[in-house]
């Protein structure tokens, strides 16, 4: 149970950000005619944040099965690169291993990330995974069961994961001594706006972004290395 109590007093800000913004998945999933089992079969198996308020969208529109698969991965590549960090940690957690890399999402890595590394035991990378995938289940099934029994005004509901993740990209800016990977994101994003227009840009740019980490991967690791011996 101490274990638990720990891991909650860590989890408890994401929690509360878990459970507001999977309501409002909830509740966009049932305006295009999902019920709160699909929100949670959906949280369950895919718990991809900002990629499921994407599905709703896909979801809509009738979009083919390659294209959501295409986004997804490129949407979710950053997590190859938050792994780098990780992959000591993640060593000796036997078989809760796969689970722990499938729930490393953006505030997990967050939580982990502010963890000292002594007292990131694999119990306990394991609880804070959990719940954290936990609160994002509960709020999809809330908003699923709200959104099926009362009418609900959506606008706007879509970009709450937008402003939640700005908020992240701010905090994460201001804490990393490496800024490349964040900036390669933010110019290839621009330049691809400028020359293909709001409909057309995210693919390209998510794209070159993977690209330019991938090539600039060791220099990447150098550095995200020193830091990390600067900061023991």
């Amino acid at each position: 149970m101490k274990e638990w109590k720990f891991a909650f007093n860590r989890t408890a800000p994401v929690m509360f950000g878990y459970l507001f913004l999977g309501f409002a998945f909830g509740v966009l999933m049932t305006q295009v005619g999902y019920s709160a089992v699909w929100c949670a079969l959906s949280s369950v198996l895919i718990y991809a944040g900002s990629m499921q308020f994407i599905l709703v969208e896909l979801l809509a529109s009738g979009a083919g099965l390659g294209l959501a698969a295409v986004m997804t991965l490129l949407i979710n590549s950053r997590h190859l690169f938050y792994g780098l960090s990780f992959i000591g940690r993640f060593r000796g957690m036997g078989l809760s291993k796969p689970y722990a890399i499938f729930a490393l999402t953006d505030e997990t890595y967050s939580v982990l990330c502010a963890l000292p590394e002594e007292l990131s035991t694999p119990g306990r990378i394991l609880r804070i995974s959990l719940l954290d995938h936990l609160y994002w289940i509960a709020g999809s099934v809330l908003g699923g069961l709200a959104g099926a029994a009362l009418p609900f005004d959506t606008t706007g509901l879509d970009f709450c994961m937008t402003a939640f993740f700005a908020i992240i990209f701010i905090e994460q800016w201001l804490s990393a001594g490496v800024h490349a990977p964040a900036a390669t994101g933010l110019v290839s994003a621009a330049v691809f706006l400028a020359l293909l227009g709001p409909d057309a840009f995210i693919l390209p740019s998510l794209a070159a972004t993977v690209i330019v980490l991938l090539l600039a991967r060791r220099t990447l690791e150098k550095r995200l290395g020193r830091e990390a011996a600067q900061n023991e």
